[in-house]
């Protein structure tokens, strides 16, 4: 029984082992065509998988770059990926290229922990009529809904003031800003898709908060992008759970304020908030089986919104602050616009940005130098396209370098210094430059750029006209250096908030 056995393991080892090497060459076949990008050879079934560090993708990559240019590829396991670096490379790929560049990589692992096809949301959606509906009604939403009687700045400028009063709280003693950065954007993000704030000891919204903090650390490393490359290792029973244990219970939490809004809605008044006008949406367009208006559909939007505008706003503000404590010849010169154009007496507004330059260039420089996103969200394209001479196939994931824009030596007087001069003419007038993308370009520009940009002003504006802040007394100068992740956080730091 035993060498029956042998004889039959070994040839079907053999067979085994033939089946994948001929998946394998299959999968690399593209890479021996004529102009597709140079890269590294990958090794049987993993591809490159070992020879990227994903702990810090930015190091790894600008080595590459020096090695195989501009545009190079990867294989990660069968998975083609065609990564992008320099602002012609970018502009050409998502601006002139910008339908055929549009699409998304699945992501096989999110139906695996029960969120649906991500055909579904709008941030994380593919390419096509369901994520062009959600676009524009988030985008639409975002930009004239006003909330019942107030507008969207209102609720942003009475947050910054529950900010600033958490801020006195701390009696000017040393502490970390960056949970209460986090509930207040987080206040701004439930503003607009429930209709309300929570105060910032809510239990329920701690939890909020600190699950999301989870899922950042879940999806980031070597982990997920093997089991994204490789789907089949999800079917083992109980994995996708296990690696990523904290999405389940946050979506759960979600889809118990959406209950609660459901259950409060009243058609007889207006829309409360995104959600309300969602399930409008719904309700019109019952009997339509085109529609992408839908349950799963709702709330796939609200986790993404959700997610993607409170982790990105509140740690770009992280930065602003631990920027003026390293840079305080900066914040004085920040606080002398703010006295000369707001005063002390009223809240900062949307249109003094129009009268505060030096102020404008701070905020645009954390942005830069923080380079929050330094990949972006991967695209894939939509059909085979040709980018700086090479040949990219359709179905290939592209990855943006946007540090390599945010950070280039060509473009930035000082890329890997912390320099508002960069935004300034020789006038000190606020210049815009090309090469600033840390919200990506083209279809797939960040839907919340507009509700980014007003909350990074009103906030980091109403936090400096109303304190001063410094390192701690005794304290060592905290690094400017970032920790990698799916977003590049400042190392952690303590500062002293000293009312002005």
């Amino acid at each position: 029984m035993g060498l029956l056995t042998g004889e039959t393991l070994g040839p079907l080892a053999v067979a085994t082992a033939i089946f994948l090497l001929l998946v394998d060459l299959l999968h690399r076949r593209q890479r021996w065509a004529a102009h597709y990008p140079p890269g590294p050879m990958p090794l049987p079934g993993l591809g490159n998988l070992l020879q990227v560090d994903f702990q810090d993708t930015v190091c790894c990559f600008t080595r590459l770059r020096r090695r195989f240019g501009d545009v190079f590829s990867l294989q990660l396991a069968w998975k083609p990926v065609v990564v992008l670096n320099g602002l012609a490379a970018m502009r050409e790929a998502l601006a002139y290229r910008s339908e055929d560049t549009s699409d998304r990589a699945p992501a096989p692992i999110f139906n695996h922990l029960g969120f649906g096809p991500r055909s579904e949301g709008v941030i994380f959606a593919r390419y096509g009529p369901a994520w062009r509906e959600q676009r524009r009604f988030s985008v639409s939403t975002l930009r004239n809904f006003g909330l019942g009687k107030k507008s969207l700045e209102q609720w942003v400028t009475e947050e910054a003031s529950c900010l600033c009063a958490a801020f006195a709280d701390q009696a000017g003693l040393p502490f970390s800003p960056s949970a209460l950065l986090k509930k207040a954007v987080g206040n701004v993000i439930g503003s607009l898709t429930f209709g309300q704030r929570f105060e910032y000891n809510d239990p329920r919204f701690l939890k909020l908060l600190d699950l999301m903090d989870g899922l950042l650390q879940d999806e980031n490393g070597f982990v997920p992008e093997v089991l994204n490359a490789i789907p089949q290792l999800l079917r083992l029973p109980g994995l996708a759970a296990s690696v990523f244990p904290r999405h389940r219970a946050f979506m759960a939490l979600l889809d118990e304020l959406i209950t609660e809004h459901r259950m409060t809605r009243d058609r007889a008044q207006p829309p409360r908030d995104l959600t309300d006008s969602f399930l409008d949406e719904v309700e019109k367009a019952k009997g339509n089986p085109e529609t992408s208006f839908n349950d799963v559909n709702l709330r796939l939007v609200v986790y993404d919104l959700f997610t993607a505008g409170m982790v990105t706003t509140s740690t770009t503000l992280a930065w602003a602050l631990l920027l003026m404590i390293l840079h305080p010849d900066v914040q004085r010169r920040v606080q002398q616009e703010i006295d000369e154009v707001i005063g002390q007496a009223r809240r900062p507004e949307m249109g003094d940005q129009a009268h505060m330059p030096f102020t404008m260039a701070v905020v645009h420089e954390v942005q830069r130098f923080g380079d929050i996103i330094p990949m972006g969200v991967p695209h894939m394209t939509f059909r085979d396209i040709e980018v700086q001479g090479f040949l990219i196939p359709k179905g290939t994931t592209l990855i943006t370098n946007l540090s390599s824009v945010l950070k280039d030596e060509t473009v930035w007087k000082k890329p890997f210094r912390f320099h508002p001069e960069h935004f300034l003419d020789a006038q000190g007038r606020f210049i815009k430059q090309e090469a600033f993308m840390p919200f990506s370009a083209g279809r797939r520009l960040c839907l919340g750029e507009p509700l980014a940009r007003m909350e990074l002003f009103l906030f980091f504006t109403c936090l400096l006209q109303h304190f001063s802040f410094s390192v701690p007394a005794g304290q060592p100068r905290p690094s400017d250096h970032g920790v990698f992740g799916i977003l590049v956080t400042p190392s952690p730091y303590l500062l002293c908030a000293v009312p002005r």
